[in-house]
């Protein structure tokens, strides 16, 4: 067995700045490589510019995963990533942009330098296909957009136009349905691609209107949203001008499959008439030592069954071949040592479930305030407990409130959450007063930074004096829901040992200094919003130049209109220098630093044909 050549050391120089194999790519298949090179212990890299996880983490429910009867698509994958990380394989947030493939060692560049390796394994997955129609990149989180769970609620009572055939279009047309007053389908071919069934419900929906070999162009936008659009016929040519009939303005959503990510191997490897990595039966490329694994590879299915089966399929390929390298060479990688079996396991703590979703403001209060013990289970419970009892010094939860329903429910969702901390919470009301409206809602600035929208609760420790010290987390609302499980870790992040990061992720968080404040608009039904938010809030609770405060956009509808908000996760992040940027979309920790630089907002543009 080739683990047997890894272990064979005589005769050989051991190389520090070497790598048995580099993965590109932290999605399902290449975690599992991971996993499996460094338990046979090779030593391993695993590159990810994104998230590490892949597409996976934003599907909320997995039910069809061998062996696990449900779960989500980030806890599978944490899974994943901790299995690998705890028998030794490396990780590094970066971009893999090209490889030097000549000789018998490869070199993989990256936007944060170079790496020397015997084998690669491109694993970089698929993400989500872009139309390329004016306006699609323009208005991207505001009317144009690509989750549906997400962000449907923000069309209720609007016009949506869907563009796509397959699955995924004809499933996410019905529904919207919830939401808006009407749905309008746009399919390029002369019917759906999907199985006829899912396509049925489309057809049978009365508030569905498909138009068949039908192409979106352009999409224009005046105050307050989009308001027209220009479509074709393909078999005619024709184009015609396409506007809401029951709104003022309307939606986008694509569902338009996906688009392989092989840029980096993109004319040093075979690829397909789409794109698609060709391999052979032991997942090599066209080019000796390069294995690709995953959704970008040719295959006739894409699951997460499928990319686990390609990475453990192609890390033993890579075993034999980096231990032949080894030999050929004479140079031997530094062993990874990190083994389950011999350590105890570090995993951090992320598995609370959400809780359930709050009442709506217009509840009476007694609902309200309803009995702490009805809000959480007994698992939640018991995952709680174990999170609290690992902080490291007591946390307080500093509410700000109005004369609202949801300011009664924040105080008593907050009541159980500190009657279940052991001790370690407490809460505290602020005696600073606001001015309110009619109803008793606190008036706020939605152009100020970080607008002192209530209720609120700020994470806060204490100091030896029993002061209070703001960490520079806050949620505006209630963070139940989705958003459950950020808010608990924001806590644990703050006052606890904190969930662990990579040495280099913590070496760019503690480089920061200066001060950034990082404004989340989120939505308690979106999964995407708690990983962007997790993010920001990570690096506030490690650098205290940082702030990241989260609110439910659901409850301050003059946010939703002060940044034309569309789609959620919404960040707006205010820089020292008092320019402002404006981002849409899930992020990393790597990602939410990198957004420091980016590119000031772009508000909405007048209406304009082509």
């Amino acid at each position: 067995m080739t683990q047997g050549s890894a272990a064979t050391t005589a005769a050989k120089t051991t190389d520090p700045d070497l790598y048995d194999v580099v993965v590109i790519g932290g999605g399902p298949a290449g975690l599992t490589a991971g996993l499996y090179l460094a338990r046979a212990r090779y030593r391993t890299l695993i590159l990810e510019k994104e998230d590490f996880g892949g597409q996976i983490t934003i599907t909320a429910e997995v039910v069809n995963y061998p062996g696990i009867a449900k779960t989500t698509g980030k806890a599978l994958t944490d899974t994943m990533h901790a299995q690998a990380k705890d028998f030794g394989a490396e990780f590094k947030s970066a971009e893999a942009t090209g490889i030097d493939a000549e000789g018998d060692i490869k070199v993989v560049h990256t936007n944060r330098g170079d790496i020397r390796t015997f084998g690669v394994l491109i694993a970089s997955g698929a993400s989500p296909r872009k139309l390329g129609f004016q306006g699609e990149n323009e208005y991207a989180g505001r009317g144009v957009a690509y989750c549906a769970t997400c962000d449907g609620e923000f069309f209720t009572g609007k016009e949506v136009l869907v563009v796509g055939g397959g699955f995924a279009a004809a499933e996410e047309s019905v529904f919207l349905t919830k939401y808006a007053s009407k749905v309008t389908l746009l399919v390029r071919e002369e019917d759906f691609t999907c199985d006829a069934g899912v396509a049925q419900e489309a057809k049978d929906d009365p508030n569905i209107e498909i138009h068949y070999h039908t192409e979106l162009d352009e999409v224009s936008a005046g105050q307050g949203g989009l308001s027209e659009a220009t479509i074709h016929d393909v078999h005619t040519g024709e184009s015609k001008l396409w506007k809401p009939t029951t709104s003022d303005t309307f939606g986008v959503f694509v569902f338009a499959g996906y688009v392989p990510q092989t840029a980096v191997v993109k004319g040093l490897v075979d690829l397909d008439d789409y794109g698609y990595v060709i391999t052979d039966s032991h997942l090599q490329t066209s080019v000796e030592g390069i294995y690709a694994a995953g959704d970008l590879c040719q295959k006739h299915l894409r699951q997460v069954v499928t990319a686990t089966a390609d990475g453990a399929s192609a890390a033993v390929e890579l075993e034999r071949y980096a231990s032949q390298l080894s030999d050929k060479t004479g140079l031997l990688p530094v062993r990874p040592t990190g083994s389950t079996s011999n350590k105890e396991t570090t995993t951090t703590p992320a598995g609370t479930s959400p809780a359930p979703a709050p009442t709506p403001q217009s509840a009476d209060s007694a609902k309200a305030s309803q009995s702490a013990s009805a809000l959480f289970s007994a698992d939640v419970k018991a995952q709680l407990s174990m999170v609290f009892s690992r902080l490291v010094k007591p946390a307080v939860l500093r509410l700000e409130l109005d004369g609202t329903p949801l300011s009664k429910e924040l105080r008593g969702f907050v009541g159980e959450v500190v009657a279940l901390s052991g001790g370690k919470l407490s809460s505290v009301v602020s005696d600073d007063t606001a001015e309110v409206d009619d109803e008793g809602k606190a008036r706020f600035d939605p152009a100020g930074v970080l607008p002192v929208a209530r209720p609120c609760v700020r994470i806060c420790t204490a100091n030896e004096q029993g002061d209070l010290v703001p960490t520079g987390l806050a949620f505006h609302g209630v963070p139940s829901g989705h958003e459950f499980n950020s808010f608990v870790l924001g806590i644990y992040n703050a006052a606890g040992p904190g969930q662990a990061l990579e040495d280099d992720v913590k070496e760019r968080i503690d480089g920061l200094s200066k001060p950034v404040d990082v404004m989340l608009l989120v939505s308690l039904t979106c999964t995407m919003c708690p990983e962007t938010v997790l993010s920001s809030q990570r690096i506030a609770a490690a650098n205290p130049k940082v702030r990241a405060e989260a609110y439910d956009v659901s409850h301050f509808p003059e946010l939703k209109e002060q940044y034309g908000v569309m789609s959620v996760p919404c960040i707006v992040i205010n820089h020292d220098d008092g320019q402002q940027t404006v981002e849409f979309g899930k992020k990393s920790v790597p990602q939410m630093h990198d957004l420091r630089g980016a590119s000031p907002r772009r508000d909405w543009a007048e209406p304009t044909r082509g």
